[in-house]
């Protein structure tokens, strides 16, 4: 006959149960532990990102601010210097006119032809040609930190010794700025002519860059700009 420890077999039971039990628990535990961590560090980083966003945010805003105070001093003095009562140069023209005839903000070849065209009659002499390249299509006509960019040219005209060097004076009394870097004289004193070549300049516009920054997630800041053309002196 087989006989069953029943007492044995109840406090087996037990122990599984227990045993269950802790696993369960431990799981759950383990579970929770994990989630926590997870939730701690995404946490973390959302603070990371926020901060970082509000920095870049009261950093913009205080640049804002100095600029809005920088135009108001920028339009008192814009005014004052253009509303003097006598212009840089001594006459009555304006000296925001001035300063562009002096260095234009567009590559103007046509115009260029023209007033060295003016220079050349007004001295005396006659035009016998106006040559350069036309580099309008290409030219920069546009830049965040414009600088002054060279016009090469050559000419040639005909006039009296006097006459030619009232026109060589004249190129050095110009408000625009006039670099003759080459000077080749032929003929007599009552005919002589004078073949040039010299450089001038322009300046391309200034442009306001207005810069925007995408803050994202991985830690990264991604830039990108916009320009705006403003004043071009």
């Amino acid at each position: 006959m087989v006989k069953f420890n029943i007492h044995s077999s109840v406090k087996h039971v037990q122990i599984d149960k227990a045993n269950t039990r802790i696993v369960v628990a431990t799981a759950i535990s383990s579970a929770l532990v994990v989630f926590s961590i997870v939730a701690s560090i995404s946490l973390m980083k959302q603070m990371v990102y926020q901060n970082k966003v509000i920095n870049l945010r009261s950093k913009a805003n205080t640049q804002l601010q100095s600029n809005l105070t920088a135009v108001n001093s920028l339009v008192t003095s814009y005014q004052s210097f253009d509303g003097a009562s006598e212009s840089v140069i001594g006459n009555s023209t304006e000296n925001s006119v001035v300063v562009l005839d002096a260095l234009p903000s567009k590559y103007d070849f046509p115009a260029l032809v023209t007033s060295i065209g003016s220079i050349i009659t007004n001295s005396g002499d006659k035009v016998n040609s106006i040559t350069g390249t036309d580099n309008g299509a290409s030219a920069q006509q546009s830049s965040i930190s414009p600088q002054p960019v060279q016009m090469p040219f050559q000419t040639t005209a005909t006039g009296s010794l006097s006459a030619v060097q009232k026109l060589i004076n004249n190129f050095g009394l110009s408000i625009r700025p006039f670099q003759i870097t080459e000077l080749n004289l032929s003929g007599s004193d009552t005919a002589l002519q004078a073949n040039i070549t010299g450089q001038t300049y322009y300046q391309p516009e200034k442009e306001i860059g207005i810069q925007q920054q995408i803050v994202s997630n991985n830690g990264k800041t991604d830039s990108t700009s916009s320009t705006t053309q403003g004043a071009t002196k």
